[in-house]
């Protein structure tokens, strides 16, 4: 049975193919500073992208994105802005996305991109 960090991390890697096959260039990825961790960093034409990933083996718990509350977009947020304080990107704007990946055993891996969560 597959332990949660290593389906974190292949969820985290098949988010950055799907993110990549649509266009978008990624610019970092477990990016982590004092207040926490963004999973992905995107450049979507101009338009910055913070991408939370969440994989699931399955939805007895609920739907993959459920579990980014109102609480993790506020830190979502402020790891958005501590990134750009640190970074030399200059984009036209700035969005929060979610990936929800469900690999359910023996079957397919299902992607799904949400954009612009929470305002």
């Amino acid at each position: 049975m597959a332990t949660k960090d290593t389906v974190g991390r292949s969820g985290e890697e098949l988010a950055r193919t799907w993110l990549t096959h649509k266009g978008l260039e990624i610019l970092d990825a477990n990016w982590r500073c004092p207040i926490g961790e963004l999973d992905i960093v995107a450049l979507d034409g101009d338009v910055l992208a913070f991408v939370e990933v969440k994989t699931r083996t399955s939805t007895a718990f609920g739907h993959p994105a459920e579990s980014v509350t109102r609480a993790k977009l506020a830190r979502l947020r402020r790891l958005a802005g501590a990134w750009v304080e640190t970074h030399e990107v200059h984009a036209s704007g700035m969005r929060i996305d979610v990936i929800a990946v469900l690999q359910r055993r023996g079957e397919r891996p299902l992607v799904e991109h949400i954009e612009g969560v929470g305002g």
